[in-house]
């Protein structure tokens, strides 16, 4: 079984990485840190332009018609370059789950705008508890209740919502974000470059997703395989974490020698290249499980899911250590991967939760 990528897909990688080390630099992300914008407007147009947004989309809808693995590689650069851009909520969320569960009038609507950056979209599903209680309530096709927090919530068109009939089943909406009864408030974020917002539906409009039964069983799937991309994004942060860490340190000197050359660091380095391999390990099976739909899709999405954010959050915290005193200043740029694992290590359900489902899934398999 061959998890390597195709040559055509490494092409798209390396693009991708060029494109984004010129376009994505620490001071494109920090002017985002410093200003109110919520997200770089430039460099998302870019993306839109080079038909990233539409990458996954059928040809039929607007789209390019390619397939989850080159969207795994630009999830990876992404994330290497700290992209301060709606991509994940917008691409991952949104734009799969009417791909998924839309009716054909809805996939006629939604995927050519989203394909062209015309909407951008996002999931509004957490209520500030379990991801599953769900508490919003629709009644004759207006929706009540609170989500928070939205990924991209302040800038998204429109959301994909979870509530409850008047009967109590789950079920998926589209909500305008722009429309009657919508009131949104911008939360504080560990990474303000990847905004996060409340919002408030009083009796708004929504429609339901034609192709959903169980809103509960819908959103697992959705988010196994959003967890997936996520693991790209944060193994992209993690190498580019650690090559920061080993640059700095092997230009750093102390005692007449490099710090790199410390047995000590040598260590902290070890562990943290094990902790990426093994998520990139299981990132790769995630992506084969993704692109085949493969039954082991549920227990490898959780998979990549747990030893990705570990990863990232263990290498992010050592690269400042390496970085020593200067690592915890604002001048250094170890704190924005920092604030980034710290994002993505809750935007579609805390740690503990993943853990919980690799045990369930592992027992279930079992």
């Amino acid at each position: 079984m061959n998890f390597e990528f195709s040559e055509d897909q490494l092409l798209i990688r390396d693009q991708a990485r060029h494109f984004l080390g010129q376009e994505s630099t620490a001071a494109v992300v920090r002017s985002i840190l410093d200003t109110p914008e919520p997200y770089h407007q430039p460099l998302w147009q870019q993306i839109v332009e080079l038909g990233w947004t539409a990458m996954a989309i059928p040809e039929s809808y607007g789209g390019l018609g390619l397939g989850y693995l080159e969207l795994c590689v630009v999830a990876e650069e992404l994330g290497r370059a700290l992209a301060p851009v709606p991509f994940s909520s917008s691409v991952y969320l949104a734009t799969e789950a009417i791909k998924s569960w839309g009716s054909e009038q809805q996939k006629q609507h939604y995927l050519p705008k989203l394909a062209a950056g015309e909407l951008i979209g996002t999931l509004a599903s957490s209520e500030g508890q379990g991801l599953m209680e769900v508490q919003a309530t629709v009644a004759e096709n207006t929706l009540q209740g609170v989500k928070l927090p939205v990924p991209d919530g302040d800038v998204a068109d429109f959301a994909v919502v979870i509530a409850r009939d008047s009967s109590g089943d789950t079920g998926l909406y589209l909500a305008d974000l722009e429309g009657a009864g919508v009131q949104r408030r911008v939360l504080n974020s560990m990474d303000p470059s990847r905004s996060q917002a409340q919002l408030n539906f009083t009796k708004t409009p929504v429609e339901r997703l034609g192709g959903c039964g169980d809103g509960t069983v819908a959103l697992a799937e959705l988010l196994d395989k959003a967890a997936v991309l996520f693991a790209f994004e944060q193994i992209g942060g993690s190498q580019a974490a650690m090559d920061m860490g080993i640059s700095y340190t092997r230009e750093r000197y102390a005692f007449g020698r490099p710090v790199a050359s410390f047995q000590a660091i040598k260590h902290k380095f070890a562990d943290m290249f094990v902790a990426l391999e093994l998520a990139r390990a299981n990132a790769y099976y995630g992506a084969w499980a993704l692109s085949c739909d493969a039954p082991d899709l549920p227990l490898a999405a959780a998979t990549a899911r747990v030893s990705a954010t570990d990863a990232y959050y263990q290498i992010t915290r050592e690269n400042i250590q390496a970085h020593g005193g200067m690592g915890f200043t604002w001048e250094f740029d170890c704190h924005l991967y920092y604030r980034r694992a710290q994002l993505l290590s809750g935007v579609i359900g805390s740690q503990p939760q993943w853990k919980e489902a690799v045990a369930s899934r592992l027992l279930s398999a079992a």
